[in-house]
């Protein structure tokens, strides 16, 4: 182990997987706890300290996703008790990612080094099964656990909750649900006591659903800032607006992340299959093994829809993000392809002035 680690870097999340990847170096070792706008704070299990980007790392970056995200840890060395310089990223357990909307092929990183995420949507904002399915697919294309969380239950009747939880479970069976009010602070000791000492927990949701103030209830303080929520639109006016890695007082490790209306879909095949595994076990059966899923005679997924088998709006959305992952994968494709032309009209001007 390196000589400069101090123990309390298992209270953020330090563990033996992480110490088999590391190099003989004397730098030391912290985690990125919080990020804006390239602006880094590290911890290094001491104190926090302002990180900054040596300009090797910054210059040898292929893309955005070479550079720190929260949850990583990196490789530092400290000039002083107030700041660092960032050195290397030490290779990432998990990255947990999407694709920017607007912005063809770009990938964003939302957290790295995640054991578990809670998905919040609130009962009263924008409610989405699909959007749940979505998150999921995300998740666990990096092997990250989601956890559901329905939140602002005290807003419809009990008979409203009991017809919202019956639709989640007939879409996601095999995931938690936690139905909550951080305003009756009812429902939060089932989260509480899910969340595990030295694992990391991502939070993950739309602006407004309350993310920040689970996390502010959990830590019973107030960490992040929560705003007033604006009648007209039903809204927090100032919601997290950073990244930021928090230990809670019973030892769990959560991230909270700005509000995500849009997550784009990127290289997800495995989390399609793994979060719409009936559609997964019944393509098996399917006359050819290049089904679509879409038209084709012997579909087994088609007989099952047919027969009432598998739900119709959760069949709908696996085929919205199957094409989602199909464009982003073509528009890789048409990427490289464009590079390497560039590379090689470069090499052929470079061959004739020569």
């Amino acid at each position: 182990m390196n000589t400069h680690l101090h123990t309390t870097l298992y209270s953020l999340g330090f563990n033996t997987e992480i110490e088999k990847s590391l190099n003989k170096t004397d730098w030391q070792i912290g985690r990125i706890v919080a990020e804006h706008r390239e602006r880094y704070i590290v911890n290094n299990g001491q104190r926090e300290l302002e990180g900054e980007i040596l300009g090797n790392l910054r210059y040898s970056a292929s893309s955005r996703l070479d550079f720190p995200a929260v949850g990583d840890w990196v490789y530092i060395s400290s000039f002083d008790d107030k700041k660092a310089l960032i050195h290397q990223v030490i290779p990432r357990q998990n990255l947990l990612k999407r694709r920017a909307i607007g912005k063809e092929g770009e990938l964003q990183i939302i957290a790295t080094n995640i054991d578990y995420a809670f998905i919040v949507e609130a009962v009263n904002r924008d409610f989405s099964i699909n959007r749940f399915e979505r998150y999921i697919t995300i998740c666990r294309e990096d092997n990250i656990e989601p956890i559901l969380v329905l939140n602002k239950t005290d807003l419809i009747t009990n008979e409203e909750l009991s017809s919202l939880i019956h639709q989640i479970k007939e879409r996601i069976p095999e995931v938690d649900l936690h139905t909550i009010s951080c305003a009756h602070h009812s429902g939060l000791n089932s989260i509480r006591e899910s969340i595990t000492k030295g694992k990391t927990y991502c939070f993950l949701g739309s602006s407004g659903v309350g993310k920040s103030t689970i996390i502010n209830t959990l830590h019973q303080d107030e960490l992040m800032e929560v705003g007033e929520i604006s009648e007209s639109i039903d809204r927090g006016k100032h919601t997290t607006s950073h990244r930021q890695l928090v230990v809670l007082k019973d030892g769990g490790i959560v991230i909270d992340n700005p509000g995500m209306r849009e997550v784009g879909l990127a290289d997800s095949a495995h989390g399609l299959n793994t979060s719409f595994k009936s559609i997964a076990e019944l393509s098996y059966d399917c006359r050819f093994s290049d089904c679509t899923h879409m038209h084709e005679k012997g579909c087994a997924v088609l007989q099952a829809l047919e027969d009432g088998e598998l739900n119709e709006d959760s069949y709908q959305n696996y085929l919205k993000l199957r094409r989602e992952k199909e464009h982003y994968e073509d528009s890789e494709v048409q990427k490289r392809r464009k590079g390497k032309n560039l590379a090689k009209m470069i090499k052929e001007v470079k061959k004739r002035k020569g």
